[in-house]
Parts: C-alpha cells; structure tokens; sequence
C-alpha cells in the first residue's frame, strides 16, 4: 500500500487518452503522399473503415501493463507459465507471491490458449496469460494462426467475463522471434474484427508499449483504426493483402474448399478470380448444399432404416450451426450472470466446471440464449476429461431447468459432451431434484445415470475436488457452514 499522502504508482486507463482524440502530426503530408495513387476510393472501399465508436475504446499506453488499474491485464509467458521476460517478471513483482503459486495450479497454457488467475495485488482485478508461437519462417501459417488465437482469446474472455476493459502488452515476445511489424498487423486486426463483431460490451482495449514498440504500433494504428475520413483514404495503399477473413483469422487459400460447376472442366482463367469471389462460391453449388429430401430422411430415421454414420453425420451437421451461432450472438447479458464457470482441476487432474442453479432466472432471461452460451463455453472444454459442479443451494422455482429443456440440450450436443463429461456432482440436491434426476438419467439420458453423484455436504465434495481448486459462491459456503456445520480438512476416500 502507498504510504498516507504519497501518489499511486498506478495509473488509472480511464485518465488515459484514446486513440480517437490523439493528434495525427503526419497526416496531411501522408494524405498528399498517397491521394494520387488511388485511382477511385470508391472502387477500393477501406475494409477498416473510419469508426469514430470503435476508436474510443483504443489507447496506446507507452509504460509497463503492470501499473494499469483496469479489469484486466495480459501476461505474456511461455507453456509452463515461467517464463523471465520483463513483463511477466513486473506482473509477478507487483501482483506479489500468492500469483506465482496460483500460476502451478493452472498447470501450464498451450500456445494461443488464455488463462486467467486473479490480480492479487495489481490494481488490475485479474490477469490473462497467454502463449505467444515461436516463429520459424518454415512454419509461418501455424505462427500466425497462434498468435491470432491468442488475441482472439483474450478478448473472448474478456467479453465472456463481462470485463469493460483490458489492456495487452505485446504478446510475441522478442526471444521468441516474431518480427514485431508481422505481429503488430495481426494484434491489430484480429482485436478490431472483435469489437467490430462481438465487442459491444467492452469499453476500452489497451495497447501499452515499451519506447522501441511505440513507434511501430503508432505506424500501424491508422492502418486499422484511421481517425477520419482522410486517413482512411490515405491508410488504404499500406494495408496488407492479407488481412484475414471476417474474424482476422489468417486465411490458407489452399485450404479453402472449391468446388465447380463443372469439375472436370478447369479453365485456365479461373485463376484470376479472387479469393472472396471463390471463398463466395462455397456452399452456394447445388451439389454443396444437396442433404436429400429432409422429410424422407426423418422417416427412415423414425424406421430405423438410416445407418449410425449418417445419423451421426447429421447430429453433427446440426450442433455445428448451433455453434456457429453461438460464437456469432452477443451472449455478454448470460455472461454476466456468472452462473456457468470454469475453476480448478479435480483429484485426477480433470477440468472443472461449475453451474450455479441460484444465478439461472429461468423465468426471466432468453433460455435459448443460455443454451447458446452453454455449448460456446463448454465446446473447447469438452475436447477432453471434465468434471462439473452443479450448486442446487437455496435454488427456487424461478431457478429450475425443466425436463424439456434438458432434453433439448442432451439431443443438441455434441458427442464429446457426454463422452468425457466424467463426473457430474449435484451438491446440495433436494428430494425433488432427486427424483427428477432419476427418471431423467434412467429414462432420457443413456450412460448418465452412473456419472451422477448427488453430493449433501462440501466436505463430501472436498473429497474429489480440493477446496483450493474450486471456486464457491460465497452463498453455498454460508449455507453448507449453516446446515453441515464448518468444514474440518480431513482425509476421505474419493466418491
């Protein structure tokens, strides 16, 4: 704490000048150099147009992210979540040693992941670390994916965590190899693309640089968020490209699907055509778009006349346009709702998630909105081995899920949902919820019924999840305290 009087070494980001109200010192001389090389600006639209809205939320900082008094700040580390770079080595020095130790329980972060521990003594309420690629020219594709992927990231976590700001230092560190320019045009981007798509929710996104970063992200800046309608125009000649796709996802032109009118007919022509003419093309061919006669199709699925492959296929077909809609929709009310999170790791290593039946107004919220925000949030989880955490403390009416409603979700998911969903703890159920799990897990959900364990006490539950690795409504503790008597560490067989 700062002695009485004394001024915070902190800086508040709302002090800070946006990016729209910064002076362009070269911006007449760059509007002249390069006017004459547009023949028409309105045959070559900017495709980052001058967006007064967006521009508001941008700052450059020139200082250390650590000192930032905002939602959050990034940390750029490697996969162990050690590495001795300046900015990990200043976060960790000011956020003080229970970060560190919170760091070993995250057990690592793969390249382009994000994580997030909280600030501890940072003025920042919490930290999101991520992992920068190496760059080797060999591998230049995968390098700019992952590094698109950690930005993206961020900001998804950002928006899912309902934060209004965050600040980013810049991820590719210099032992890494990034070249600077490269790794610049894809942060700029990608985080542009966001706000433009997903962003409404979010106030302000900081850039801060040390003195040898500064004047290449003030470079690039117009580039991405010109400041008028002349820099745009004078912006358009330096955009490279390859600017990616609608998200700022580097885009591998030969990995796009093409498909023919006729296939066996190639012209020599077709490739003069652009990548978004071929990239409009996919799926608006008549053989894209065949399924068959859908009618017909649920018939002889009612029969049982369609083989598993083709249910299977069309299963998947069906979760994929949910999850597309999920990554699409401004889901940042659910968010806020904090009723579906992920904490720790159980006793076998295992993720875990926990949902708050408390924080569900089911009564009062867009439950399909919920559903959406449910399969965003668990998709990448679900990849691998999970646990999830269900409170039914001092949950009403307004609070319960009903049947028709799980079985939507059972009948939308993804295979891998239930495949490594390996334990499912119903902590504090009642006899009704009891009941209800029953007929649902004996009756609509095949190979469930095992997996659920209906938990009376935390002290039962702290025996195949540590309390450290969780983290509990204040609400459930108060309640369990209440009913169960305090917890008394002790060591118990798992469930």
């Amino acid at each position: 704490m700062d002695p009485l009087g004394a001024r915070s070494q902190f800086v508040e980001v709302q002090t800070l000048s946006t990016w729209e109200r910064q002076p362009d010192p070269e911006g007449e001389e760059t509007e002249k150099e390069y006017t004459d090389s547009l023949v028409s600006q309105e045959a070559f639209p900017s495709p980052f147009p001058y967006r007064e809205d967006i521009n508001r939320k941008i700052v450059l900082y020139n200082g250390d992210v650590a000192l930032l008094n905002c939602t959050a700040i990034v940390n750029t580390s490697n996969e162990t979540l050690t590495d001795k770079n300046p900015i990990s080595e200043s976060i960790l020095l000011h956020a003080g040693p229970e970060l560190r130790d919170e760091l070993l329980k995250l057990n690592g972060c793969r390249t382009g992941e994000a994580k997030m521990t909280k600030g501890f003594n940072l003025a920042a309420r919490f930290i999101i670390h991520t992992v920068g690629p190496k760059y080797k020219a060999k591998y230049r594709t995968a390098a700019e994916s992952s590094l698109y992927s950690c930005y993206r990231n961020v900001m998804q976590l950002a928006k899912e965590q309902a934060m209004a700001s965050v600040a980013f230092c810049v991820v590719s560190t210099t032992k890494r190899g990034y070249a600077l320019e490269d790794a610049t045009h894809i942060a700029f981007r990608t985080v542009r693309r966001f706000l433009e798509n997903h962003g409404k929710s979010i106030e302000m996104v900081v850039f801060a640089v040390t003195d040898m970063e500064e004047p290449t992200y003030r470079k690039l800046l117009p580039l991405y968020y010109p400041r008028s309608d002349e820099e745009e125009r004078a912006s358009l000649p330096l955009i490279p490209a390859d600017i990616g796709n609608s998200e700022g996802e580097p885009v591998v032109p030969e990995r796009q699907i093409r498909i023919a009118e006729k296939p066996g007919n190639l012209e020599d022509d077709c490739e003069e055509e652009t990548l978004d003419s071929d990239l409009g093309q996919v799926g608006n061919h008549a053989f894209a778009r065949m399924e068959g006669d859908v009618d017909k199709q649920r018939k002889l699925i009612l029969q049982g006349q369609l083989s598993d492959a083709t249910i299977h296929k069309q299963h998947q077909r069906n979760y994929n346009r949910w999850l597309c809609r999920a990554r699409a929709e401004d889901l940042s009310d659910i968010a806020a709702l904090k009723a579906l999170y992920q904490t720790g790791v159980d006793m076998c290593g295992r993720t875990v998630m926990v949902l708050v039946g408390r924080n569900i107004p089911v009564t009062l919220i867009d439950m399909e909105k919920a559903l959406l925000y449910f399969i965003h949030v668990m998709d990448h989880i679900t990849v691998k081995e999970y646990a999830m955490v269900y409170f039914h403390t001092l949950t009403g009416e307004h609070n319960r899920l009903d049947s028709e409603f799980l079985k939507k979700l059972n009948e939308i998911v993804d295979a891998k949902f239930k495949k490594n969903l390996r334990a499912f703890y119903f902590v504090h159920p009642s006899f009704r919820s009891k009941v209800s799990t029953w007929f649902f897990t004996r009756f609509s959900v095949s190979g469930m019924k095992e997996k659920v364990h209906h938990v009376e006490t935390l002290q039962q539950l702290f025996t195949s999840i540590l309390p450290e690795q969780i983290d509990i409504p204040p609400f459930v503790l108060e309640y369990d305290a209440r009913v169960n008597g305090a917890y008394h560490p002790a060591h118990s067989p798992s469930l």
